[in-house]
């Protein structure tokens, strides 16, 4: 009787599946260090911002910055080149993260990805609930989105510090719950956060996109390539009056997942191996040393912006977790699903509270939801509080899990 009946699931090849694997090692390595990194240059943005040469902080980030191409010149500051620029990078990784898990990772069977799926829907609806019923006025209601999404480096980071105890299906549930945050938080910022919206963006954006299709139909295999096709994407959405980092997003769900000599890694595998560790390590980093630094001794929490900060901040440290937990909750008592092996309600637990740390994204948000410094400003604190006390309640709570999981094996 043959086995491989039409219809029926194939298994994947011993290699595809040691490739996926070998990936998803390395994608946690890199972002468990990358967390550190982050940390390090979140605290050297406050420390400077509130330092005797603070002035100079801002004056760094101001510093214009242009690109001449003939008789074109194009004048922006350092800081719009690392936010709008350098971070499609970042959104690039994001949206080729996306493509391979949708491909053959924890996303590629509906099965499997409804949990976390469901779980990162309640991490989004309660913080963002939470968020309005502190900031419902005009002015400050726009900052909904930013308590939505959870920073993956810093979450694997904290997870890795707990040691190796932690169970391999917990670190993939985490993961793949920030992987949805991520794409959640690119549609929100896609839907609600675009200006005036001009046409002729979206054509050259189109022909963009047709491009880089073409080059891969063409078999074109150098990334370099791509830059020419990616600049005209990137250049589309600017002129269309959506944020140019989507640019990424895009380009990275249409990266092809097979590669034509099966023995060598699928591009997506291959681009993203490579870029990774610029933005984990440098771009990641430099995004974070230019938006963290907020000056707490100008800041004035005074016409709303206090509730601006409170509402983030008890957004992500207590939202976030009664979101996933609720979710997931509920999901597994009505929904038929089940919690894969290894993953407890302790660690459901420890899930929920490390999906509370923002930081990138969120910030990424805030200043695309606020104009007014002063409620940036309490925004910025309100995601770097909101972040400290779930990396404290994650390091507190997973340590304990830790130890009992350390406990359980050695009986």
């Amino acid at each position: 009787m043959n086995d491989q009946l039409p219809g029926r699931h194939q298994p994947k090849s011993p290699f595809v599946v040691a490739r996926a694997l070998t990936a998803l090692q390395q994608f946690l390595h890199v972002e468990a260090v990358s967390g550190v990194v982050l940390l390090v240059a979140a605290a050297a943005a406050l420390l400077w911002a509130n330092s005797p040469f603070a002035h100079s902080y801002h004056d760094v980030w101001n510093l214009p910055i242009s690109l001449h191409l003939g008789g074109f010149v194009f004048v922006r500051s350092l800081h719009f080149w690392i936010n709008d620029a350098l971070m499609t990078i970042f959104f690039l990784v994001v949206g080729m993260e996306i493509r391979r898990e949708l491909h053959e990772g924890a996303l590629s069977r509906f099965d499997q990805a409804i949990l976390p799926v469901l779980a990162a829907a309640g991490g989004v609806v309660v913080p963002a609930l939470i968020y309005l019923s502190f900031n419902t006025v005009t002015g400050r209601s726009q900052g909904w989105a930013i308590p939505t999404a959870t920073d993956i480096a810093f979450a694997v980071g904290v997870l890795a510090l707990l040691g190796r105890s932690i169970p391999a299906n917990v670190r993939v549930f985490l993961l793949a719950l920030a992987i949805i945050d991520d794409i959640i938080a690119v549609l929100i910022i896609a839907l609600f956060y675009s200006g005036g919206l001009d046409l002729n963006g979206f054509v050259a954006t189109a022909l963009g996109v047709l491009l880089a299709l073409g080059f891969q139909r063409l078999g074109f295999s150098s990334a370099f390539a791509y830059v020419l096709p990616g600049f005209v994407v990137w250049a589309g959405f600017l002129m269309a009056g959506v944020h140019p980092t989507l640019a990424g997003v895009v380009l990275g769900l249409i990266t092809p997942v097979r590669s034509a000599q099966p023995e060598i890694a699928a591009p997506v595998i291959r681009v993203e191996t490579a870029l990774h560790p610029w933005v984990a390590y440098a771009i990641m980093p430099l995004f974070a040393l230019a938006n963290a630094g907020v000056d707490l001794r100008s800041t004035e929490f005074a016409g709303g912006a206090q509730f601006v900060t409170l509402g983030i901040g008890l957004a992500l440290c207590a939202g976030k977790p009664i979101g996933v937990i609720g979710a997931t909750w509920l999901a597994v008592r009505i929904g038929g699903c089940r919690l894969a092996p290894g993953v407890t309600w302790a660690a459901v637990g420890l899930i929920g509270l490390l999906a509370g740390i923002g930081f990138t994204m969120s910030i990424f948000i805030a200043m695309l939801a606020f104009t007014d410094e002063g409620l940036l400003d309490a925004a910025k604190f309100g995601v770097l509080l909101g972040s400290l006390i779930s990396v404290t309640l994650g390091l507190g709570w997973g340590a304990e899990y830790a130890h009992r999981q350390r406990a359980h094996g050695d009986h």
